[in-house]
């Protein structure tokens, strides 16, 4: 088991890569323990905790709201939870947001852990401490940055995934090697198959890298004042797809990313050859590049709302070459003239 640490002003994190579930009555340290997880990874995974209390959230996006953390609240107000217990998230990335966000405020704080359950997860969203829910469909209004006690990442679980799940996983990935590590990207080039296969030492070494990108970000920007922007990548246009085709999170992002690429190549800062090989990258995987020229009349829209909006601007992660981003601040207008050339190029 190999051992990451981010330590910032909100707390330290220890991140666990390779342990296996049954650790968590070792990182339990004889607390009362509840465990807020979903009936899918209760049903393959839950005999891996069993003897923890546990409560159920529902499945997807529709859960990932105040109303199921107000549920939270009543379940732990009814286990009389106090600042002396855990509440450990096992699960997905929702499932951690959720579990995270609810620990966070009720009672002030209560501490709390991730065990994450999917690629996606551990590759980037149960890292660096941001907890929250959607309200009215729009991505992640209400939340706290608040880091967990730990993040354990179990490899073996990945094998359950549904093959769609995996794919979205790989999306993060790339989204990682694209800002911050060229190596990185060069090794999801050279062994794509291998990863897609979950090759356990291919995998290791994505999840490892991936995470490694995150805590250095984290670590330098934990408040997303400046450079922790650049894990955005992609996702600013692919949350407003998402919202309005009705994506899957990884697949948004993919086609966010290929977007973001374009328009980086667009605004003269990014070689068309190194936006060919990301597409290329992505394409291998299995995670789609192009919305449809409709989708495009939608995203404007999402964009005026987007919580990353000043003012008449919105601020666009784009590529500087692969390994290096740059947060630009864009005007809408100047958005609206690159995506008739996006729909043009589709």
């Amino acid at each position: 088991m190999r051992e990451l640490e981010l330590s910032v002003r909100t707390g330290t994190c220890r991140i666990l890569l390779g342990g296996r579930l049954e650790v968590l009555r070792e990182l339990a340290g004889g607390r009362r323990t509840v465990v807020v997880t979903d009936p899918t990874v209760h049903l393959f995974q839950g005999h891996r905790f069993a003897g923890f209390d546990v409560v159920e959230i529902g499945l997807g996006e529709a859960s990932k709201t105040l109303e199921t953390v107000a549920g939270l609240y009543a379940a732990f107000l009814e286990r009389e939870l106090d600042r002396s217990c855990l509440v450990v998230g096992v699960g997905g990335g929702i499932v951690c947001d959720v579990a995270g966000f609810a620990a966070s405020t009720y009672q002030r704080g209560l501490a709390f852990g991730f065990a994450p359950t999917t690629l996606l997860a551990q590759v980037d969203a149960a890292i660096g401490g941001k907890n929250g829910v959607n309200l009215e469909g729009y991505k992640n209004l209400v939340g706290v940055i608040r880091q967990p006690e730990f993040v354990l990442a179990d490899p073996s679980v990945l094998g359950t995934l549904p093959e769609q799940e995996v794919r979205c996983g790989f999306a993060e990935a790339v989204k990682a090697a694209a800002v911050a590590d060229r190596g990185l990207f060069e090794f999801l080039e050279a062994h794509a198959d291998q990863a897609l296969r979950l090759d356990s030492e291919v995998l290791g070494s994505v999840v490892a890298g991936a995470s490694s990108v995150k805590v250095a970000v984290v670590a330098e920007d934990e408040a997303e004042e400046g450079r922790r922007m650049i894990l955005n990548f992609g996702h600013t246009l692919g949350h407003a797809l998402e919202k309005s085709q009705g994506l899957p999170h990884g697949y948004a992002v993919s086609q966010g990313m290929a977007a973001a690429a374009a328009l980086s190549v667009r605004a003269g800062l990014l070689p068309s050859g190194e936006a060919e090989r990301l597409e290329a990258l992505l394409a291998r995987f299995g995670l789609p590049l192009a919305a449809g020229p409709e989708a495009w009349d939608h995203v404007l829209e999402a964009l005026g709302k987007d919580k990353k909006r000043r003012g008449g601007d919105v601020r666009l992660i784009l590529l500087e070459r692969l390994g290096r981003a740059v947060a630009r601040p864009v005007p809408l207008r100047e958005i609206e003239r690159w995506f008739d050339d996006l729909r043009k190029r589709r």
